[in-house]
């Protein structure tokens, strides 16, 4: 029995942002100071943490990261303290406090202001200001929406500020600058900012069709305008993409004398980079601006990526406020409502409320929030899946990506629809769903795919998402979060056709996926609320059950011929100049081992089944959450089967078949398994990563599978 925990102890005062190193690929963090209390965790080798160095007892420390916090031993973990930024002495409007976008209200299932309030204060009561969409250059937002949510000019403003202020939240303004009427964008940003209630405006300056393509020759006389209408003092922002190869296209130079703060879309997942090496060249780049930096970090991304873009803004750093985008494309709030450290914020005003559009109470148990319950894809083609043309020919054309699965794409239409496509799947339950599109990575040109939804509560028509393909790459891409109405009309129902407006572009007609979001509860008493959870782990190959169930991971006669990460054999690092990522295990001698059965190491869904160059077949499971609800997402891989018995979208049980040991696809190498587990979402958008010799980032992503799985056999 493990002993009683122990809390965070009260000379934890001063934490130092620091790198973890472990003397292994992982350390245990526990609930107490010592070997006899409960494994809660796990800590990285190369994790950012904050670790207390007053909190030692005997050899153990006080650390805390995203998702976790208790002891570790520093007999097998030191820590490098991480330079960080001096914070800005310039005060700014979003001090100590945390912000949403709000694009368009027909991009949202709420219905009215008033619903809307209510469901960022339920969601997020640490959330304090809103920042709407007020115009698209020259032209008011309502142009462009409908319903109680438009702003069409000065009066729905006031509305917005009034009902917001009802709920403790601020009114700050966005608009999109595009200076082609510098008179007509200056007569907007006026008469918002003139508007009591309104706090800030943020410019959005991108160097993009569709925005700020006019140079820099307007800058200055549109700027000297809208001062002279709002006066030094009224704060105004400026919005970016915040990477060196764009920093000269928005001309900073000439913004510089009028702007007070700068916001950079630090959007990692669109950029298909790191939080890290994201965050580091925002600042690289802009810091030597000379205005406070306000962080704008990515809402439709995992969790455990948002927690660490929130802990290196702030603690590494020190951005005062952050903001997140956007409302409608977030499918988890507990990083979003995470305060913002060691900045004083006023206290809020309350809220609540229950009407319509995203109910679910996820406040109670931040940081774990909701998890994933049941899942479905529906494929092109597919179950679930219908589509036509208008002209009696054959449009669509087909073709098959990275992923492998066949998708179809046109050209874009202008004004007259050719072909239509829609995806539907039947609700288990009335409820909170995240609806993702598939978008590849060619034949996505689009700018201004118009996705419609179907069954949301509170309205009878739909909902339509406008979705910018041509910035995807290979990934799964957030609608928005929905409260779905089961028995509703056309309820599940996603909707696409080929016309944007545009010429010369190709739109993509790929895989929907529908994932029901269910929040979990500290009190709850059920271990498993609707949620799959995996119970442990065991290994990928056995004789029989009671090999599976053995103290051996690798059962009799098999045999590891690698070695993972910096235990790679010598042999293996100079034939490949690589280190390896898991295991390749042999049975036998050369290819005696090829058609032995290769079983799940654990529950989860299969997101990737196909054929790659080098590799030969590659499997990779997503699994459950390990142990609880809100546990940890592990991924695993499974190189070079044969007969494969799986397919994406299929839900495995641990200790299923899905295939059999077989060979590389080009390598004249003896039958093997190769086999991975890793603990990020990098299989998701690279089912075939491999970081050769970059060991700091393979033990990032990766974890020693040997004793992953030893730390985590399932309870027998």
């Amino acid at each position: 029995m493990s002993s009683p925990s122990v809390p965070k102890p009260s000379s934890a005062v001063n934490g130092v942002l620091s790198l973890a190193k472990t003397s292994s690929s992982f350390a245990n963090i526990r609930n107490g100071p010592g070997t006899q209390y409960t494994d809660i965790g796990d800590l990285f080798n190369n994790s950012i943490v904050t670790q207390y160095p007053e909190s030692t007892r005997s050899g153990w420390i006080w650390i805390e990261q995203p998702g976790t916090a208790g002891w570790v031993s520093t007999s097998v973990v030191s820590f490098t303290p991480v330079a960080t930024q001096n914070p800005s002495t310039v005060p700014t409007p979003y001090d100590g406090k945390i912000a949403i976008w709000h694009w368009k209200g027909t991009a949202i299932p709420e219905q009215t202001i008033q619903q809307f309030a209510q469901n960022v204060r339920k969601n997020t009561p640490n959330v304090r200001q809103i920042w709407v969409k007020i115009a698209d250059g020259n032209t008011w937002q309502g142009k462009f929406d409908s319903g109680d949510l438009a702003v069409n000019g000065p009066a729905d403003i006031d509305r917005w500020v009034n009902i917001l202020g009802q709920h403790g939240l601020e009114f700050h303004a966005w608009i999109v600058m595009k200076g082609v009427d510098i008179q007509g964008e200056a007569n907007i940003m006026i008469a918002a900012g003139q508007r009591q209630g309104v706090k800030s405006i943020i410019m959005d300056v991108e160097p993009y069709e569709h925005y700020w393509r006019a140079g820099k020759e307007p800058i200055r006389p549109l700027m000297t305008m809208v001062r002279q209408g709002l006066g030094t003092k009224f704060h105004i922002g400026l919005s970016i993409d915040p990477r060196r190869a764009h920093y000269s296209t928005v001309f900073p130079d000439e913004w510089r004398p009028f702007v007070d703060s700068v916001h950079p879309m630090c959007y990692w997942r669109t950029f298909r980079r790191s939080v890290a090496d994201t965050l580091k060249e925002t600042y690289e780049v802009w810091g030597g601006f000379g205005k406070p930096i306000i962080p704008i970090l990515q809402g439709d991304a995992p969790l455990v990526d948002q927690q660490e873009a929130h802990m290196l803004a702030t603690q590494q750093y020190k951005a005062k406020g952050l903001s997140w985008w956007r409302y409608g494309d977030t499918a988890q709030w507990a990083a979003v409502n995470t305060p913002i450290p060691n900045v004083t914020s006023p206290p809020s005003n309350g809220g609540g409320g229950t009407s319509g559009g995203i109910t679910t109470d996820l406040t109670n148990t931040p940081p774990q929030g909701t998890a994933f319950a049941e899942e479905k894809v529906v494929f092109f083609g597919g179950d679930g899946h219908r589509s036509g043309t208008y002209t009696g020919q054959s449009e669509f054309i087909e073709t098959s990506g990275a992923m492998t699965w066949k998708f179809r794409y046109v050209n874009t239409q202008e004004t007259a629809s050719k072909v239509w496509s829609e995806w539907k799947t039947v609700l288990p339950a009335d409820g909170i769903y995240q609806i993702s599109v598939f978008v590849p990575a060619k034949h996505a040109t689009t700018k201004k795919a118009r996705y419609k939804i179907h069954g949301i509560r509170g309205t009878k028509t739909e909902v339509i998402v406008d979705l910018n393909q041509s910035i995807y790459r290979n990934v799964w891409v957030s609608l928005g979060v929905f409260d779905l109405v089961k028995n509703q009309d056309n309820a599940g129902k996603v909707f696409l056709n080929d016309v944007t407006g545009e010429k010369d572009r190709e739109i993509a007609f790929d895989a929907v996926r529908f994932r029901r979001i269910v929040p979990i509860k500290k009190d709850d008493p059920s271990p498993n609320p609707g949620v799959p959870i995996a119970d442990g782990f065991d290994s990928p190959v056995f004789e029989s059950v009671a090999d599976a169930n053995g103290t051996m991971l690798w059962p009799p006669g098999w045999r590891d011929a690698t070695g993972f990460g910096r235990k790679t054999a010598s042999s293996y690092i100079s034939s490949w100049g690589s280190y390896h990522t898991g295991v390749d295990l042999n049975w036998g001698t050369w290819d005696q081992d090829r058609g032995k059965p290769v079983y799940a190491v654990a529950s989860g869904v299969v997101i990737f089944q196909g054929t790659m160059r080098v590799w030969g077949n590659v499997t990779v499971i997503r699994h459950d959450p390990l142990r609880a609800a809100d546990g940890p997402v592990y991924y695993s891989r499974y190189g070079h089967m044969q007969n494969v018995v799986v397919k994406v979208g299929d839900r495995v049980k641990r200790g299923q078949k899905i295939g059999e040991v077989g060979k590389a696809l080009t390598v004249p190498n003896p039958a093997h398994l190769h086999f991975d587990i890793v603990r990020t979402t990098i299989l998701e958008t690279n089912p075939g990563d491999w970081p050769k010799m970059d060991l700091a980032r393979l033990e990032r992503d990766y974890v020693d599978p040997l004793e992953f799985i030893r730390n985590n056999r399932p309870k027998r």
